[in-house]
């Protein structure tokens, strides 16, 4: 099933979303139990060109000491920190700088190679946060409810068909275009046909989720000149399957939905939020629920600020 949520703050301040975010995504969890995650927007406070990294690595100073001189042969870390985990893994969270976006998909690449490690996320202008447990555990496990931002989007999976794990869980992004990333509910059965082309174009996949494919062919149009709005009505279109998914960027988030209306989707929207979410009940949340409209089927929805 899976549950999806996304929140906009229209003043453009910061505001306590992850806590917002976690108290929408709890009212989803009979959605998905196996794993939660967050893309909080507009709080990280970094310079131009400074870049997050979390980097999931298995237990091993000598593996966490080749993750460092691997990032500092190319760029020098600027401050770092372990972040709690579970299992035989740990998160490591550094700030990097870069000349240009356009050097820190190559950097993690490098970073990917090594044995055991994996890069999670890469960002300048979001926070991701995602792992398995469910939307409480995870929240105090990464003091989410502290978390500040301007807007947000996050999900609750219910796995269907790739592995339970950190990485597999949403949101998924990539470094075609900066900072986007997206959570989704449902399949996109033409997966194969959507993800040749791209590929063809030089579009690398790291796994054979369909999320994945969703995020790299939105950041493929926007890449091109398309606007989001242009780029999710394409995408209604040219997929196939049950889908509701949102989209995150640094200026809103946008809702896509397919033509049969196959995935539930509402959304409300006052003087000072514009919120959607799978479910009225996670909207009751953040809104005063006499807002509240149903997602059409086939139909687009982009806030941006």
């Amino acid at each position: 099933m899976c549950g999806i949520a996304g929140i906009v703050y229209k003043d453009k301040k910061l505001h306590d979303i992850g806590n917002d975010m976690t108290n929408m995504l709890h009212q989803l969890q009979h959605r998905g139990p196996d794993s939660a995650g967050y893309s909080i927007y507009g709080g990280t406070g970094l310079e131009e060109n400074e870049y997050i990294l979390k980097i999931q690595v298995k237990e091993n100073e000598k593996l966490l000491k080749k993750v460092k001189d691997t990032i500092n042969f190319l760029t020098p870390i600027k401050n770092d920190a372990i972040l709690p985990s579970v299992g035989d893994s740990f998160i490591y969270k550094c700030k990097i700088s870069l000349n240009d976006f356009s050097e820190l998909k190559p950097l993690i690449t490098k970073v990917d190679l090594i044995d055991d490690v994996i890069v999670i996320n890469g960002s300048h202008d979001f926070e991701m946060i995602k792992d398995v447990g469910s939307v409480l555990e995870i929240a105090d496990r990464y003091d989410v409810r502290t978390v500040k931002g301007t807007h947000a989007i996050g999900h609750t999976r219910f796995s269907t068909e790739s592995g339970v794990d950190r990485y597999h869980a949403h949101p998924f992004q990539t470094y075609i275009v900066r900072d986007i990333s997206v959570v989704h509910n449902g399949q996109i059965t033409n997966y194969w046909k959507i993800r040749d082309p791209l590929e063809r174009k030089g579009h690398v996949f790291e796994t054979f989720n369909d999320t994945e494919c969703l995020v790299h062919y939105i950041a493929d149009k926007l890449d091109t000149g398309y606007s989001l709005e242009e780029a999710l009505e394409q995408s209604v279109e040219d997929m196939d399957g049950p889908f509701s998914y949102i989209i995150g960027t640094p200026n809103g988030i946008g809702i896509a939905k397919d033509k049969l209306g196959l995935r539930p989707g509402v959304m409300a929207e006052t003087d000072d939020i514009f919120a959607i979410a799978s479910e009225e009940v996670s909207l009751r949340e953040v809104v005063d629920t006499h807002h509240v409209e149903q997602i059409s089927p086939g139909e687009v929805m982009v806030y941006e600020m």
